[in-house]
């Protein structure tokens, strides 16, 4: 029975090997004090010396000692080893127990030192005979106070937490060695085990130096249990000496003197067949085999647990067996498309399975997109920021030509306002490539874990999904540039929203305004035409006539001029004096230029205001020189009138107005000579040459507010529908045909090896849970086996 047991536990060792520490094998640690022959019991226990010896510490790393039985050689002429060891660290076979002696030495110096310290990297030795049981056994540092030579202060608290860390573990039987001839309180090793195993239910006590107590001194009251008590008890061995191992006595001959010793001693004679090594070896075998059946239950259940959980893993691998056929390929290739072309689209949409609650993700992203940031980025352009005064007075010089201007012309508001509508192309057509970035990263998160299992064809999935969204970018920005040049190719000033801010600011620059007005020069003769009594009181009652901004929205000049309504009057001249009706209270005499001269000194009334709006501060038109009988002779020079400049040459060289000449006296004969040809650029300037007058500054103001108002109409439009369009040939079209193309670019039988091609991290991982799911099964059915022995 014993001999089957040990063929178990050596199938069951070799079973154990594969697991990777998964579950912890049944193994012995050795426990003492410095020099209490710790070292020595277990060169008696395998029955070789090779452990480095000497005075003080000796052992600074941990020694995992692995013992594997080997059956005896089938012939003594036989050319392989009866026994040899293994080091994890060195490729190398040693059948020399010295040089394993040299080997253990030189590794400890190479990590501990050359001094006393320690260290917690293991070293690992195998060493098969057909001499030993299949046991782990760990020879740690022996347990010390102080520290010694170069080794740290906390050198007792390294040590202690060294050998915790191995005693803990509930499968490891713990070896407490104390020496005889010091007090048992005073054993540290005991204490250790008495925190990790309170009970006593798997610790040996093992005495050694017992032929070293004081004379008329013996240890039986240990031995037998009586001073403390362990369930498993206390073993009596007897080591060699130093002097033994100077002198290289054998092990066979130190185990003879173990033995006589322990027969010819008065207090020991009755229990020695309780003690010696022989009798220790032969109880830690037999203890190895209770612990084992003690914990096969528990052993049991970890090896279904891990056994559940490997296949589980195995089966997320799949099998590279399952699709050899080409059916079976492409069966599997269109259910992986599928789940891929859902996936993405459900991101999209919302409806995926898995949402995360820390960040927006798919389509929430998108509409962030919409709202936050191209919202914002719409908001913040300002309408006339770029726009300078010098830049509308030239727009509207431009706009008449050769005329002089009497209204804000039509033309110069489109000049002005379609480089501002411009404004909006460049975060419209920044918005289509946001998205487009974002339905590429939905298109990288879509994956699983069976999908992760062929790179290639994620790999193709993805680039032909990317393929698509490139192909819908372009017309998506095509047509987002149309909104903007369609905005740009039609200003509908009929837009109901356009006529209600264009009358508030005809309202506001045709206010009277704080700054002193000169007034108009005195004529004798009288101005054009004013409106009749009925046609004045039809004033609203701001003070601006009918004709200026009507209520209907079918004017197409700007300044809300009636010039198309006055050729369905009666003449000319009616229209115009509707257009320019003056509101005056009943009873009251309609002005003349003569009182207007009168009155010079006083500030303009609302309808003076209204006039220079319209016809600037002379008035309606050129007067003749009768009615400037009173200017200085700064307005006459040598009877001719003064000259007002519009313009200056800033073309380089000397800085002279365009009418310069016009100022010197005709009488010279190189008059002409003096008239320069225009340079290439010319700015319009105001009429004083520094500051706007005030029908310039209304002016200005008007066009301000006349773009502000349509900016925004067309803003809000634009906010509107390039979403929609970005949606429309970006998303809905994506998301609608993406599941068709990869089906016709991807799903074709000279494609299906290269796509299905697996990772070979992947295979190589298959592989080893494999390897290891079977080595748990083997484990189990080992562990079932000893279960069905008696004990």
């Amino acid at each position: 029975m014993d001999t089957d047991l040990i063929k178990l536990v050596n199938k069951l060792q070799d079973t154990f090997n594969n697991l990777g520490g998964e579950l912890d094998m049944p193994q012995l640690a050795v426990v003492g004090s410095q020099s209490a022959g710790k070292s020595s019991v277990l060169e008696t226990i395998v029955g070789r010396d090779f452990l480095p010896r000497g005075q003080g510490i000796v052992t600074r790393r941990p020694l995992v000692l692995q013992l594997i039985h080997t059956p005896e050689p089938s012939s003594p002429s036989s050319p392989t080893f009866r026994e040899w060891a293994q080091f994890l660290h060195i490729d190398k076979k040693f059948t020399d127990f010295g040089e394993i002696r040299k080997e253990i030495e030189q590794e400890t110096f190479r990590v501990a030192g050359q001094n006393k310290g320690v260290s917690k990297l293991p070293i690992s030795l195998r060493i098969y005979s057909p001499d030993v049981l299949d046991l782990t056994l760990v020879d740690l540092p022996g347990l010390t106070k102080i520290p010694v030579g170069d080794q740290p202060s906390d050198i007792e608290r390294q040590i202690r937490n060294l050998i915790l860390d191995y005693i803990s573990k509930p499968n490891c039987v713990i070896l407490s060695v104390s020496p005889a001839n010091v007090d048992l309180a005073n054993s540290e090793s005991l204490k250790l085990a008495r925190q990790v195993d309170p009970q006593g239910r798997r610790t040996i006590g093992v005495l050694t130096k017992l032929d070293l107590m004081d004379a008329g001194t013996n240890a039986v009251d240990i031995l037998t249990g009586r001073v403390y008590p362990l369930k498993l008890g206390f073993i009596g061995v007897v080591n060699r000496s130093q002097q033994d191992i100077i002198g290289e006595k054998s092990m066979d001959a130190a185990l003879a003197s173990e033995t006589e010793f322990f027969k010819n001693h008065p207090a020991y004679r009755n229990i020695a067949h309780k003690n010696g090594t022989k009798y220790l070896a032969k109880t830690l075998n037999q203890v190895l085999m209770n612990h084992i059946r003690d914990k096969l239950p528990d052993m049991k259940a970890r090896l279904n647990t891990l056994m559940g959980q490997a296949q589980q893993e195995l089966n997320s691998f799949g099998d590279s067996e399952s699709f050899g056929d080409q059916n079976q390929q492409g069966a599997l290739i269109l259910r992986l498309m599928t789940q891929f072309a859902r996936d993405f689209v459900s991101s999209i949409e919302g409806t995926k399975v898995e949402i995360s609650t820390k960040e927006l993700s798919g389509g929430a992203r998108i509409y962030y997109i919409f709202n936050d940031i191209f919202g914002h980025a719409l908001d913040s352009i300002d309408s006339t920021q770029n726009l300078e005064n010098q830049d509308i007075r030239t727009a509207i010089r431009n706009s008449t030509g050769p005329r002089p201007s009497l209204f804000v012309p039509e033309i110069a508001f489109d000049l002005l306002v379609k480089p501002q509508i411009k404004l909006l192309e460049a975060p419209s057509l920044r918005c289509v490539e946001l998205v487009y970035e974002e339905m590429v990263k939905i298109c990288h998160n879509c994956t699983s874990s069976e999908l992760q299992r062929f790179p290639g064809l994620h790999a193709k999935l993805i680039e032909v999904v990317s393929e698509l969204l490139r192909e819908r970018l372009g017309p998506t920005s095509d047509y987002t540039q149309s909104l903007i040049a369609i905005q740009a190719a039609y200003i509908n000033t009929n837009h109901p929203a356009f006529i209600q801010g264009s009358a508030v600011a005809a309202q506001q620059a045709s206010s009277p305004m704080p700054q002193q007005i000169p007034p108009r020069p005195a004529s004798t003769e009288p101005t054009i035409s004013v409106a009749t009594d009925d046609e004045a009181d039809s004033a609203d009652e701001n003070g601006l006539p009918n004709g200026m901004f009507p209520s209907r929205g079918d004017s197409r000049s700007v300044s809300a001029t009636l010039h198309d309504r006055g050729r369905t009057s009666t003449g000319s001249t009616s229209a115009l004096n509707s257009a320019i009706s003056i509101p005056r209270k009943p009873n009251q005499q309609r002005p003349h230029s003569a009182m207007a001269q009168t009155h010079r000194g006083s500030p303009p009334s609302a309808r003076e205001t209204f006039l220079n709006y319209f016809f600037g501060q002379n008035g309606p038109g050129p007067l003749p020189s009768s009615a400037m009988g009173g200017t200085s002779h700064s307005s006459r020079v040598n009877g001719s009138a003064s000259i007002v400049p519009v313009g200056r040459d800033v073309s380089g060289g000397e800085t002279s107005t365009i009418v310069s000449g016009l100022q010197r006296p005709i009488g010279g004969s190189n008059a002409a000579y003096d008239m320069k040809s225009l340079g290439k650029h010319i700015e319009a300037i105001p009429s004083d040459g520094n500051n706007l007058t005030l029908r310039e500054e209304m002016e200005t103001s008007l066009i301000r507010s006349l773009i502000a108002s349509y900016f925004g109409i067309v803003r809000q439009s634009i906010q509107d529908l390039v979403p929609k369009a970005i949606m429309h040939f970006l998303v809905n079209h994506t998301s609608d045909h993406v599941q068709n193309r990869l089906v016709a670019a991807l799903y074709k039988p000279e494609l299906f090896g290269e796509m299905l091609h697996e990772d070979e991290g992947l295979v190589a991982e298959r592989a080893r849970v494999k390897a290891l799911l079977d080595a748990y099964k083997e484990a189990f059915k080992t562990l079932s086996d000893v279960n069905v022995k008696p004990t």
